[in-house]
């Protein structure tokens, strides 16, 4: 089976590096069969085989073909769900232990730079932006509720004047920013891990889509030309499971979502735009937006439920990205493309076991950067170690979408047109 190359992003244009994996055309053995190469996955198995563990890697496609390769970049503290959502849902308790968990993964996504030497242009600072008072008064409910009861001190919140002199956009009215978040290469970093994870003697395979998985004690997984018998198998498909667990695909919905990269704008220019950072706002469809390392603007946003992509991909973005930056209507677009998100009824994550052997994470809802690497390192803890913290995640109930595989996108579509008319207004 031959892997579909990369989409024509900004992000495959500057890869640092590239790999040539084969495809499963024979019956191997593994301890563990991890399948899917974004973060969560690529992540659960180098952490396996440092430990020992014969680990095979699976991927449809290339290495960090879907979201972890073509993503906003944004690395940020928490779930997409907030913290008092959480709370209500599972108690204070379990929600202070999910909070640290998610903390854990934003520091360890910055360890693994540093440890693996990872070239993806890490840079700190998010901001989260409001463009009205209901938004004004969430960010300072947002701000208290995460300084006062969680301890979080790395948050600032800024006024009409503050978020003027940071973002030179006229749109926006209040900021919430977190210095302890940031921004990355998403494709780099992934390839960065990936070149670890070779390294660690994981045995990667491209073009080597899992057609089906047998249950038992050894678990078989069948791709078009081989098979692996493995001990422990990890689900890592998110967005892209395509058909492979109908339970799972039921729980989290591929949402298109896009990004369009500028021509070079110069640092000058960059700087001027917003300050480092990266940035959205907090509308339910948000706008999303940072400068590169090279000085293009990445703007991103925008949302499609059909699975189809958009005709004139660049005018919409460029539209948009006028709207909120006025002064770039003189400037081109070298670059459109989109992806999936995966995101569950709650956007809350969704980590469990199909059997007692076979782990899934899955529902980042937008927070994947930092969320898939400590999912990734929750699993292959459960493998090696304990699996404590892992199945804390299956106290967040979690209801498939309805209407069913047919059905569920129509029924996302009316509910999502409800909160674009609520952002308008």
């Amino acid at each position: 089976m031959t892997a579909k190359p990369y989409p024509d992003s900004y992000y495959a244009a500057s890869a640092n590096q590239a790999f040539v994996f084969p495809s499963l055309s024979e019956s191997i053995q593994a301890d563990v069969c991890v399948i899917g190469s974004g973060i969560t996955g690529v992540v659960s198995a180098l952490k396996l085989a440092e430990q020992g563990y014969k680990v095979a890697l699976l991927e449809a496609e290339q290495v960090g073909f879907g979201a972890s390769g073509r993503s906003g970049g944004q690395a940020i503290f928490g779930w997409a769900c907030e913290q008092s959502y959480l709370e209500n849902l599972v108690g204070q308790e379990s929600a202070r232990h999910f909070w640290s968990i998610a903390l854990e993964g934003l520091a360890h996504t910055k360890q693994r730079i540093k440890d693996y030497q990872i070239d993806c242009d890490w840079c700190d600072g998010m901001a989260h932006l409001g463009m009205k008072a209901r938004h004004d008064h969430a960010l300072q409910t947002w701000y208290h509720q995460l300084q006062d009861n969680y301890g979080y001190n790395s948050l600032t919140l800024w006024d009409n004047d503050q978020v003027r002199e940071q973002i030179d956009s006229p749109l926006y009215t209040s900021g919430l920013y977190d210095a302890n978040s940031g921004h990355l290469h998403p494709l780099n970093y992934t390839l960065g891990l990936v070149a670890a994870a070779k390294s660690a003697g994981v045995d990667i395979y491209q073009g080597s889509r899992v057609t089906q998985i047998i249950q038992g004690e050894s678990v078989t997984l069948k791709t078009v030309a081989g098979q692996v018998q493995a001990k422990h198998v990890i689900l890592a498909c998110n967005a892209y499971l395509e058909g492979l667990s109908p339970y799972l695909e039921s729980r989290v919905m591929p949402v298109g979502t896009y990004i369009a990269a500028t021509e070079p704008l110069g640092e000058a220019k960059c700087w001027s735009l917003m300050k480092g950072m990266a940035a959205c706002d907090i509308n339910f469809v948000l706008d999303y937006y940072r400068c590169s390392a090279d000085h293009r603007l990445l703007f991103g946003g925008r949302v499609s439920y059909s699975g189809a992509e958009p005709r004139d991909l660049k005018a919409i973005m460029r539209a948009q990205m006028i709207h909120v930056f006025p002064q770039l209507r003189a400037v081109n677009i070298d670059y459109a493309w989109g992806g999936y998100v995966g995101i569950t009824m709650n956007r809350a994550p969704h980590f469990g076991r199909l059997a007692n052997n076979i782990y899934y994470a899955q529902g980042f809802s937008g927070h994947g950067i930092a969320a898939c690497g400590i999912a990734g390192e929750l699993m292959a803890e459960a493998i090696a170690t304990t699996a404590e913290r892992f199945d804390l995640f299956t106290r967040i109930p979690h209801r498939a979408f309805p209407g069913g595989r047919l059905l569920r996108t129509p029924a996302l579509v009316l509910a999502m047109a409800y909160y674009r008319i609520r952002d308008y207004l």
